[in-house]
C-alpha cells in the first residue's frame, strides 16, 4: 500500500509493499500523495522508497495486457508521473532499497538524487531483452539524466548496476547499507529541503523542458 509519512520537513512516500508496479490505482495513490507536499508550506523534500525485495518493477503489464483499451492511457499517465518528478517543485530523492527495473527504474531516475542499498538489488533497464523498444519520451528521460556512454550501456545491453557498479558510473550519488539507506536520503533531502517552492520547479522544469515535452506530448 503506498504511505506517505513526515519526518520533520522530508515526506516518505513509500511506493508500496510488492513488485509497486504501475497500476492505475497506484498511480493515483502516488499523485495523491504528491498534491499534499506540494499543498504543505515551508522547506519540504520528498524521499521515495519501497519495501522489501522492490523499489518498482514498473509498467503493469499483466494489468495493460488485460485491459488493451486503456493501455495508452495508462501509459500516459507513467510519463506523466515522470514529467511531474522531474518538475517537482521540492527536492526529491530516490532510496532505492531494492530492484527498480524499467520504468521502475526510471522514475528513480527522474528524481534530483538517487541512493542505493550497497549490498543488495539492482537498478536495470531490460527493455532490449524484454522486446519492448523505450519511447521517445522515456529515452529522452534517460538520456537527461545519465551520462550518454552510462546511457548507451545501460540502455542496449540491460546491464544490472548494483549499488557500487551505479555510484561507480554516476547513477547513484549516495549508497548505504539496508539499515542506513533511508536514513541517508532523509539527510540528503532535509539538507535540500529550504530550496523547495515555485522558483525551484521553474528551475527544473526549464533545465528538462525538451523532455517533458516528450514525456507528455510525444510519446
Amino acid at each position: 500500500m503506498t504511505n506517505l509519512e513526515r519526518h520533520g520537513a522530508v515526506f516518505v512516500l513509500t511506493l508500496g509493499d510488492d513488485e509497486n508496479r504501475f497500476h492505475p490505482d497506484r498511480l493515483s495513490a502516488i499523485n495523491a500523495a504528491l498534491d499534499e507536499v506540494e499543498a504543505a508550506e515551508g522547506p519540504k523534500a520528498v524521499v521515495t522508497t519501497g519495501t522489501g525485495k522492490f523499489y518498482s518493477n514498473g509498467l503493469d503489464l499483466d494489468n495493460m495486457s488485460a485491459n488493451p483499451d486503456s493501455a495508452p492511457t495508462n501509459l500516459a499517465d507513467v510519463h506523466a508521473l515522470f514529467a511531474r518528478v522531474l518538475s517537482f517543485p521540492a527536492p526529491m530523492i530516490a532510496a532505492v532499497q531494492g530492484h527498480a527495473f524499467a520504468a521502475g527504474a526510471m522514475l528513480a531516475l527522474a528524481h534530483d538524487m538517487i541512493a542505493m542499498r550497497s549490498d543488495r538489488g539492482y537498478l536495470c533497464l531490460p527493455e532490449v531483452d524484454l522486446g519492448i523498444p523505450f519511447t521517445p519520451g522515456m529515452s529522452a528521460l534517460i538520456r537527461s539524466r545519465l551520462p550518454i556512454a552510462v546511457a548507451h550501456e545501460a540502455m542496449t545491453t540491460a546491464r544490472r548496476y548494483g549499488g557500487e557498479d551505479a555510484h561507480d558510473v554516476g547513477i547513484a550519488a549516495a549508497i548505504a547499507g539496508e539499515e542506513e539507506l533511508l536514513e541517508v536520503a532523509i539527510a540528503r533531502a532535509d539538507e535540500r529541503s529550504a530550496k523547495a517552492g515555485p522558483v525551484l520547479g521553474a528551475i527544473k522544469a526549464g533545465l528538462y523542458g525538451e523532455v517533458i515535452a516528450e514525456l507528455t506530448g510525444g510519446q
